[in-house]
């Protein structure tokens, strides 16, 4: 793949990423202001559903069909056609899977029909993933982004548009499966236009297919159930308001996650290089990952100390997000540990060692339902916000028990020193914006300006500008 090809495909993924979680991000803040907490929790809760069994049926299948098509271009013609039968099969076992257990689950007859609203999505998504296997397959995936970015703003928009009409939530959840339908549609016309199908079944290439995709699905299943644990521990044990309140916080991490994800992806390739140098190499380039990292954790995990509560009900503007201060506080300490866990990962995958990796998802996923289930009867949505933390703490004391015991120890004084001075300075701005008593949003712009001026400051002084402190992260020069 050529350079240029390659930014293109990286830029266009990112595009489709960006557009995604920003149109997610929004929308969750007009539910939670036009219609409420509880009805946002409905909508989370039934997104939740679609997206397990959604990422069950096909996320399995579109990995193994982009590999194959990869391997062997001049079959994909036959794989989008079997693929698809495939896929078209899966997706209503599953849609059927997700009825059955919503239906025994103790919902409320209106959430169940959301969800089931909602569920309806998992045929159109799961077939377009195979369409976009095909362009992945091909190095096309600038007509992902066609295909999709306009669907996704126009939906945002009539979502919109639909709430100020005061239509609920069972609207909205149709509004998404006609938009996925959409997306299918047009990605269908575009993939016309690159690959003629061979209207042919092939039997023994679907049987065989399924069975080799069950490898990726077994993998893909634990992931994904374990990162909606704690949504669906909250619906049975809760209510549709925690999940609300619960899902809306967990939003205003999530830009904060897609930083820490976006930068242990580019720093992959460094990692899996430097295991052939040699143990001191890859130490090297892992604390040099978790310093940035951390430049990152530490400020957000200060801001949010001091304005995280404003910050909630600045955005979402209901009175059920008024007294949960003490909630919002303890689920973000959750991501202290968040820069090491994903770091941890790619580290262990450069180093061969993905079954650790299953293995510590297992247990995460064990430590999180049992302490959840407690911790939820017990004390509701503080429960919620604890079993969020146990889990995040429980992942990361078992990666690095992995490190430290297959590979090597860190130097955590030189990792942590410099960003903790920042945020020393963060806490020291914060408190003398808190003598002026001045509006949230003028403090929000001082604090942002002031963590920007410290960074400029840090990486002059000891990295040498921000090019340099990337290429040392990367290289490790």
């Amino acid at each position: 793949m050529g350079k240029r090809k390659l930014l293109t495909n990286s830029l266009s993924l990112l595009v489709n990423r960006l557009v995604q979680s920003i149109t997610t991000f929004v929308l969750t803040a007009v539910i939670a202001r036009t219609l409420g907490a509880y009805e946002l929790g409905q909508y989370l809760l039934a997104f939740s559903y679609y997206y397990i069994f959604v990422s069950i049926a096909s996320q399995g299948l579109k990995t193994l069909l982009t590999r194959e098509m990869c391997r062997n271009p001049q079959e994909t013609s036959v794989y989008l056609v079997n693929g698809t039968l495939l896929q078209l099969f899966l997706s209503f076992i599953c849609y059927a899977a997700m009825v059955v257990l919503v239906f025994i689950l103790p919902y409320s007859y209106e959430t169940s029909t959301i969800c089931y609203i909602m569920g309806l999505t998992i045929i159109p998504f799961s077939l377009s993933n195979i369409t976009e296997a095909v362009f992945q397959a091909q190095e096309r995936m600038n007509l992902i982004v066609i295909s999709t970015v306009p669907v996704y703003i126009l939906r945002l928009l009539v979502m919109v548009w639909t709430m100020y009409l005061n239509y609920g939530v069972n609207y909205l959840a149709g509004i998404f499966v006609v938009s996925e339908i959409i997306i299918f549609i047009i990605e269908w016309i575009l993939i016309r236009r690159i690959v003629k199908p061979k209207w042919q079944i092939n039997q023994y290439f679907v049987w065989h297919t399924f069975k080799s995709a069950g490898t990726f699905l077994a993998i893909d299943a634990v992931g994904i159930i374990s990162s909606k644990m704690d949504i669906l521990i909250i619906s049975l044990l809760g209510s549709e308001l925690m999940v609300g309140i619960y899902g809306a916080i967990m939003q205003l991490i999530q830009p904060f996650v897609m930083i820490v994800n976006s930068v242990c992806l580019a720093a992959f390739p460094s990692l899996t290089k430097a295991v052939d140098i040699g143990k001191e190499k890859l130490q090297q380039i892992t604390e040099n990952i978790l310093e940035m990292l951390l430049y990152i954790t530490l400020p957000f995990l200060v801001g949010n100390f001091f304005v995280g509560s404003n910050l909630i009900n600045f955005i979402y503007q209901d009175i059920n997000f008024s007294q949960i201060d003490l909630v919002i506080k303890i689920t973000f300490l959750s991501i202290i540990t968040y820069p090491f866990k994903q770091t941890f990962v790619y580290l262990l995958l450069a180093n061969g060692l993905e079954k650790l990796n299953l293995l510590e998802v297992v247990i995460t996923n064990i430590v999180a339902a049992l302490s959840g289930v407690l911790l939820v009867l017990e004390y509701k949505l503080m429960g919620a916000a604890f079993m969020s933390l146990m889990s995040s703490l429980t992942a990361f004391s078992v990666l690095t028990f992995f490190v430290y015991s297959r590979l090597f120890s860190l130097h955590l004084l030189r990792i942590i020193r410099r960003p903790l001075l920042v945020s020393i300075g963060m806490v020291l701005v914060f408190l003398i914006l808190q003598k002026f008593r001045l509006d949230f949003l003028l403090i929000l712009i001082i604090s942002t300006c002031a963590y920007a001026l410290f960074m400029s400051f840090m990486s002059i002084h000891v990295f040498g500008g921000p090019r340099t402190m990337w290429k040392k992260i990367l290289n490790n020069q």
